[in-house]
């Protein structure tokens, strides 16, 4: 649409925008956290940004309410609404997961469990029993999809590395464990690419269990669905993703699993003026069935609901959403990863360049490309930095 044409408003939480591909590299100290999100600011120059959530929609008046972070609300009107409100972890009712176990879904997660694996290698370093230097060097990954997968491979390689300056810890050794439901892991991508993927993270030493679930977590213990427990004190949580929790409050139809029908031009089915997106929204997929939550999908969606919002207002025509995946890539750590495009399969390094190319072509912002490349670049010749950050953000009172 012309400049001026439109009034664009985005109400967000945070006033940037996160690239989730890159968060296994942020946790392993690959690339500096900052270097990871892009400034809403720095990308938006024709949108006016508001910091907050949407908690209440009214589509007979066209208003949302929107409560800013001092918990301040205000009703906004439009004439089009969007909605792009992504997804959470998906959490099944496990005793002590809420309370013991951590997700993988934000830049904090990332932080966290960077600092926190850290910290279990100083303890291991240091303790005297060999029961606790167990429990500390024990980690748990629940989830064999992309995200459980790749996070896993990034902190066992920062790890390893790590290792080295840990000389008690490295002669205990660690013990990394990944937990998968199903069969396989990585049911998005070709079972061959999968099985390579499996052979590869167990031939570093990481223990994989297929066909088994979690039953219970404590804070020193993590109980299988075998019988088995495990002594551990991390446990990470990437069982799938769930649509926002909001979504059941903004007056919309909602599917059987919480995510809003759309049709093939992605209005919400059964409304006017509104729209949907990405993790929330329940897309037709051209090749059958619905649009799987990923960002490949999710970034495409947006320009052709832009294009649609605007023929809606008199500029163009409507197109329906017709986008394929082509390709697919899952990184195994440090120049390992295997991947897809087309009919042509990829394992390796060559598929961890292609990879990095991809993630090079899509993150947003110059900036922030040269910056990743920097940091790539820069840790050829060095070993990550060990540094445990916890205290940041957190300052001590003063008396």
């Amino acid at each position: 649409m012309p400049k001026q044409s439109a009034r664009l408003v985005l109400v967000n939480e945070t006033n940037f925008a996160l690239y989730t591909p890159f968060l296994p590299e942020a946790a392993a100290g690959t690339l500096e956290p900052r270097h990871v999100v892009t400034p809403l600011r720095e990308i938006l120059k024709r949108t006016y940004l508001r910091l907050g959530s949407i908690v209440a929609h009214d589509p007979a008046a066209k208003t949302v309410t929107l409560r800013a972070k001092y918990g301040e609300t205000e009703t906004l009107p439009y004439d089009q609404l969007l909605l792009s409100l992504g997804s959470v972890s998906r959490v099944l009712p496990v005793p002590g997961l809420a309370e013991h176990a951590v997700g993988f879904k934000s830049l904090a997660d990332a932080i966290f469990l960077r600092n926190h694996v850290v910290e279990t290698l100083e303890e291991a370093n240091a303790t005297e029993d060999p029961a606790r230097r167990e429990q500390l060097l024990t980690y748990v990954f629940v989830g064999g999809g992309y995200a459980g997968l790749e996070a896993l491979a990034e902190l066992q390689d920062f790890a390893s590395d790590a290792m080295d300056n840990y000389p008690r810890a490295r002669l205990h050794g660690m013990r990394w464990v990944l937990v998968e439901a199903t069969d396989r892991v990585l049911p998005e991508i070709d079972r061959q690419l999968a099985d390579y993927a499996l052979r590869e993270l167990r031939g570093r030493g990481i223990d994989i269990r297929l066909e088994t679930t979690l039953e219970e977590v404590g804070p020193e213990t993590a109980r299988l669905s075998n019988g088995e427990v495990l002594p551990t004190r991390t446990v990470v949580w990437t069982a799938g993703v769930a649509p926002q929790p909001i979504l059941g409050q903004l007056s919309l139809p909602l599917d059987e699993r919480g995510r809003v029908p759309v049709d093939s031009f992605l209005r919400v089915r059964g409304m006017d003026s509104v729209w949907a997106i990405g993790d929330c929204a329940a897309a037709p997929d051209p090749r059958g069935g619905l649009c799987p939550p990923t960002a490949q999908h999710a970034v495409r969606q947006g320009p052709a609901a832009a294009r649609n919002i605007a023929a809606e207002l008199g500029i163009g025509s409507p197109r329906p959403f017709e986008y394929r995946s082509e390709a697919s890539f899952v990184n195994l750590g440090r120049y390992k990863a295997v991947g897809r495009i087309g009919d042509r399969t990829f394992r390796g390094f060559p598929a961890w360049w292609l990879a990095r190319s991809y993630h090079m072509s899509q993150i947003p912002g110059a900036a922030r490309k040269f910056h990743a490349v920097l940091d790539w670049t820069a840790g050829l010749p060095f070993r990550r930095d060990i540094s445990e950050l916890g205290s940041i953000g957190h300052p001590k009172p003063l008396l």
